[in-house]
């Protein structure tokens, strides 16, 4: 029997960005240095697959240092984490690798530098998101306020209005959060930016692709976990840009093939976090329901590689 047609549209990029490659590799290289097990604080990036590969070659993820016995080493998240994390780790003598994305690191060192110059600061983000969590960590409690949304913004009533800076979390929209920040600069024109947008490359470039495909899917699906930020933000882009038939799923057998009509188009993309494994097992997932044709849309190229820890990089 003659399977129905169906094309595929791959959005590029898609997939893994620099700082999770950076992040696994990191556990990766600690389970060479010291053997396994090795520790990690909370899911090293947002994503079962890759988490339980990493505990097959003997990772171990907890949710807090006290659950890490003395005596070996445990990593710190891509996500990042509050100063009071570190310092908990130095108390207790554990030996730690901090596999914090540099990009977020990024807008640590910026928080810490408005925190410095008196700045009250604004951090646009989801709240209960480790990132933000991490972000909110590096100044004392009360110098920093979260805002999600456009009427957070409108609401805002900071102590003062004229000493106020604002950092953003790496993973947001960057429709959504650019409408924020006009807000945020209509209502505070003195209000301090950051150097250089907090929206990291990866997740500007994976929604920039899904608005590419969006409008000539039938369907789309975003290849993440649930609890990935920047997976869920693809979803949203691409249902606001043409393909309201857009959804999240962790791999293939998930995928609602019987949505799908015959000489309909099926857009794939993956959230940061997700490995390319997962796309092609979509792809080949899809070739046993139709005759599948493939075509890539890339609408930039990454060549990004982020150094490892000094300890590791020998």
């Amino acid at each position: 029997m003659t399977k129905p047609a169906l094309k595929i549209l791959l959005a590029g990029p898609r997939g893994f960005c620099a700082g999770v490659d950076r992040a696994i590799l990191i556990v990766e290289k600690a389970l060479e240095a010291h053997g396994a097990p090795v520790y990690v604080r909370h899911e090293i990036v947002h994503n079962r697959f890759v988490v339980e590969s990493l505990e097959a070659k003997g990772a171990i993820f907890v949710e807090e240092l006290d659950e890490v016995p003395s005596g070996v080493p445990v990593v710190f998240s891509a996500h990042g984490v509050p100063k009071s994390v570190p310092e908990a780790a130095e108390a207790r003598g554990l030996d730690y690798i901090d596999a914090t994305c540099p990009l977020v690191s990024k807008v640590h060192v910026e928080a810490e530098r408005h925190h410095g110059h008196g700045l009250q600061t604004v951090l646009i983000g989801h709240a209960n998101h480790p990132e933000v969590i991490g972000t909110m960590g590096q100044v004392p409690d009360g110098s920093m306020i979260l805002v999600e949304t456009v009427d957070d913004a409108e609401a805002l009533a900071p102590e003062n209005p004229d000493n106020l800076a604002f950092v953003t979390q790496t993973t947001l929209s960057v429709d959504d959060t650019a409408e924020v920040i006009d807000v945020l600069k209509r209502r505070f024109p003195n209000i301090a930016s950051p150097r250089k947008e907090d929206i990291c490359y990866a997740t500007t470039n994976r929604q920039a692709a899904v608005k590419a495909i969006a409008a000539r899917c039938d369907m789309m699906v975003v290849i993440g976990a649930p609890n990935s930020s920047n997976s869920k933000r693809l979803v949203e882009v691409a249902q606001k840009t043409g393909c309201e038939a857009a959804t999240l799923v962790q791999r293939a057998n998930e995928i609602p093939w019987g949505d799908l009509a015959a000489n309909e188009t099926l857009g794939i993309t993956a959230g940061a976090s997700a490995p390319e494994v997962l796309v092609e097992e979509a792809i080949a997932a899809a070739r046993t329901h139709f005759d599948v044709t493939v075509e890539e849309i890339k609408v930039a190229d990454e060549n990004v590689v982020f150094s490892l820890p000094r300890a590791l990089s020998a």
